[in-house]
């Protein structure tokens, strides 16, 4: 089974290489961009045939390595079988054992946060 995983940073964090490509872009000419966001994107092959199973190895995948889930949100999409594209997608943008009493929470919040070394 196949498997395409989308990491992006928050809303709220600063975003410099999506500010750079932007202002690449304007320098080529290139008009109408309002402003742009980099993420990345994983391919992946899974080893088993059950959407469920799918989806709980990516889920973990993402909050244990793909995803730093303070400052990034991630989706995945998952190809099921006899499928051309599309397929089942799920979405998180933080883990899901949070519960708004976790002081952790406060920290994964869509707050601006600043790059480090920098005011």
């Amino acid at each position: 089974m196949k498997a395409r995983v989308t990491v992006t940073l928050k809303s709220g964090v600063l975003d410099p290489q999506g500010k750079a490509i932007e202002g690449a872009l304007a320098s080529l000419g290139i008009r109408g961009i309002l402003g742009v966001r980099q993420g990345k994107v994983f391919d992946v092959e899974l080893a088993t045939e059950d959407a469920g199973e799918a989806e709980a190895t990516l889920r973990q995948a993402c909050e244990k390595l793909l995803a730093n889930t303070v400052i990034e949100n991630f989706h995945y999409e998952v190809e099921t079988p006899g499928q051309n594209g599309g397929g089942r997608r799920g979405r998180e943008t933080a883990p899901a054992t949070l519960s708004p009493d976790d002081p952790t929470v406060e920290a994964a919040d869509d707050a601006e946060m600043p790059i480090e070394g920098h005011p």
